[in-house]
């Protein structure tokens, strides 16, 4: 079965890249290149999309929930692919490995690309935003994430397929531009000159050093970072994120288009992906960058935290923790 089957016309795919912007190398993309071109879309606007630009759905579960049933003609890319090793998991894969992953997925610079998750809920988003975001640092020009995810396409009532998909393969040069990432060497100088806000996208307890990720050397958020959860962007404390306008009143109520440079972290890049999808994609804020590493790069490499517990507090915590796992 080819890879493009929701109603997507292969004359439809042609006409839109001959009269796409040229691809090069990954930053040649301008920073505008998305305009005109709806970044979260509806089940109803997905199928839409078939009928004349032909995008790559590119359903980033796992593989047996894939097999299990797809959107007809989606891609099946799982999200792990898109991670790095259990010690660092929010760290980018080697360029090679993703220059195989989308190629292999049937995806080049001018190919139009919608992002498919389970849309279980709001933290199940952020493996969309994640995957969004390395696309886009990749130099694809046109992406979208489905609102909602495989749920919502169901609850539409549109059918899935079991048939395997077999993307025509491209050759893709991974090479990842900077211009809406950040390092911690960045952000220690950032810090250092006060030119940023440092937005950590954790729940309250992460903040506050009372819970931490596995991987993470201490508890505690980034030095002068503000806490504003993932889970703000969402209707209703479910699984479908606000729309632009929304997203708009969200970041001026909360202070977050005052005109600082935002950069966005949590535990390992993922919950931080979606303030920044948020944010830079819908709100429209220029110049947002993702920390993909985040916490647990930062405090494994002994850098300084805020909130951090005193040395008994966090002997206590770490006891309470290693109790609650072998009981």
């Amino acid at each position: 079965m080819a890879a493009h089957t929701l109603r997507f016309s292969a004359a439809a795919r042609a006409a839109a890249a001959g009269a796409a912007l040229i691809a090069g190398i990954a930053w040649a993309a301008p920073v505008h290149a998305q305009e005109g071109w709806d970044k979260l879309v509806d089940p109803a606007r997905l199928a839409a999309l078939g009928e004349t630009v032909d995008p790559v759905v590119l359903d980033i579960r796992a593989a047996a929930a894939f097999a299990q049933g797809h959107i007809p003609g989606a891609v099946n890319a799982p999200y792990t692919q898109w991670r790095g090793p259990g010690d660092n998991p929010g760290a980018l894969p080697e360029p090679a490995l993703l220059s195989v992953l989308v190629g292999e997925s049937g995806i080049d610079e001018t190919t139009p690309v919608v992002v498919v998750h389970q849309g279980a809920d709001s933290s199940d988003f952020g493996s969309a935003a994640r995957v969004y975001w390395t696309l886009k640092s990749l130099g694809v020009e046109r992406i979208a994430i489905l609102n909602g995810g495989v749920g919502a396409w169901v609850a539409s009532g549109r059918a899935l397929s079991t048939e395997p998909v077999r993307p025509d393969p491209t050759i893709f040069d991974a090479v990842l531009s900077d211009e809406w990432r950040a390092s911690a060497q960045g952000i220690e100088a950032s810090i250092a000159r006060g030119d940023a806000t440092l937005v950590d996208a954790r729940p309250e307890p992460f903040f506050l050093g009372r819970l931490w990720h596995g991987a993470a050397a201490r508890p505690g958020t980034l030095p002068t970072a503000e806490n504003f959860s993932h889970a703000s962007w969402f209707v209703d404390g479910g699984p479908l994120v606000v729309d632009a306008e929304r997203a708009r009143a969200i970041a001026r109520s909360a202070g977050l288009a005052d005109g600082a440079t935002l950069v966005s972290f949590c535990n390992t890049g993922h919950w931080a992906a979606t303030n920044w999808f948020a944010l830079s994609e819908l709100a429209g804020i220029e110049g947002v960058k993702l920390y993909p590493e985040s916490v647990v790069e930062w405090s494994n490499g002994g850098r300084a935290l805020d909130n951090e517990p005193g040395r008994v507090e966090w002997l206590l915590m770490s006891t309470r923790q290693w109790l609650d796992r072998i009981l």
